[in-house]
């Protein structure tokens, strides 16, 4: 698929301190960082907050190779403040660090992330879903730490950045009403803007990366890497009252009509140019099958159609009523 890509290598197999020092991890390193300015690299682990610190030696590897280190921060459950505190304390926090989730972390974690220039990579249909922690842009806004929006996995959650804007912006404004609401509060302007999330999306994922003086916005001198949206076939498209609001709600995946890549045209009139789709999905079937066919029937559909929690239903005590007070419907 043409575009423009960053490995973040890891091996949930191993340690990280043993991975890295693998020959065969050196070896591959070798063969696949060439400079490519299509094919970018990192590493990619997690810090347990072990006091060991044992991913130190890893963080030295990728300070000798020259990459940055992509975490899961703050997974309810799996890693906390103690991990943040390692790596700050052993001075492998920087602008590089890109901190997935950071869900679940203190105002010091947010403090440290801030003051080193790191960055923390949202991925709001992953936390809402798999329990991560709630969708932590609420939290760090007035740290001013960098936001990216990004889906953590295309298997489970849906890869579109489309949807990555609005599940934001819906989480953000959600937990904004809560807390508003829990001190007797109304909200009646909002934070979180369309504007900040398609800047996420967009800016924020170069910057992420280390790219935003050549990519991430239409400006002279950066390169030509443009997604165009129009659709003449939806209603969806007008009026354009609001062009942020407008990609942010209102636009999907359907609507994209031409993709530039590097000023390559890699997509237009809506389709693919250069891949061959059909191929691409007789093999995804082919591996579906084999998966099928390994797994048996019954260990698959119990996988795809998990048992659901039992849940009861409670009884509703109320009829129609005109019945007003002072919190319900007071006048």
């Amino acid at each position: 698929m043409p575009g423009r890509f960053v490995l973040a290598y890891g091996n949930i197999r191993q340690a990280p301190a043993e991975w890295t020092a693998a020959p065969e991890f050196r070896d591959f390193v070798r063969r696949r960082i060439t400079g490519d300015d299509m094919l970018g690299f990192q590493l990619a682990f997690d810090v347990t907050g072990d006091p060991a610190f044992p991913e130190k030696p890893a963080f030295e590897v990728a300070r000798d190779l020259g990459v940055a280190v992509t975490t899961h921060a703050a997974v309810w459950g799996a890693t906390d403040d103690d991990g943040i505190r390692l790596m700050h304390e052993h001075g492998f926090m920087g602008p590089e660090t890109v901190y997935v989730h950071a869900a679940t972390l203190s105002a010091d974690s947010y403090h440290r992330i801030a003051a080193t220039g790191g960055s923390v990579s949202v991925s709001t249909e992953r936390e809402q879903s798999a329990g991560q922690g709630y969708p932590t842009t609420w939290a760090i806004r007035s740290h001013g730490i960098p936001v990216s929006l990004s889906m953590d996995t295309s298997v489970w959650w849906s890869g579109d950045l489309f949807s990555a804007m609005r599940t934001t912006l819906g989480a953000d404004r959600a937990r904004e009403h809560l807390e508003a609401h829990a001190g007797g509060e109304t909200v009646t302007h909002c934070a979180l803007r369309a504007d900040q999330v398609v800047e996420w999306a967009t800016l924020g994922g170069a910057r992420a990366l280390g790219r935003e003086q050549d990519l991430g916005s239409i400006e002279a001198g950066k390169k030509a890497d443009l997604v165009l949206l129009r659709n003449d076939h939806s209603p969806v498209p007008f009026p354009v009252l609001n062009p942020y609001g407008h990609v942010a709600f209102q636009a999907q995946r359907g609507d994209v009509h031409t993709v530039v890549v590097d000023g390559r045209v890699v997509k237009h009139d809506h389709r693919l140019l250069g891949v061959d789709l059909n191929s691409v999905r007789h093999t995804v079937e082919r591996t579906v099958e084999h998966l099928r066919s390994a797994l048996g029937e019954e260990a698959w559909v119990n996988g795809m159609d998990p048992d659901v929690p039992e849940t009861k239903v409670l009884d509703n005590p109320y009829t129609y009523t005109d019945y007003r007070s002072a919190s319900t419907h007071g006048r």
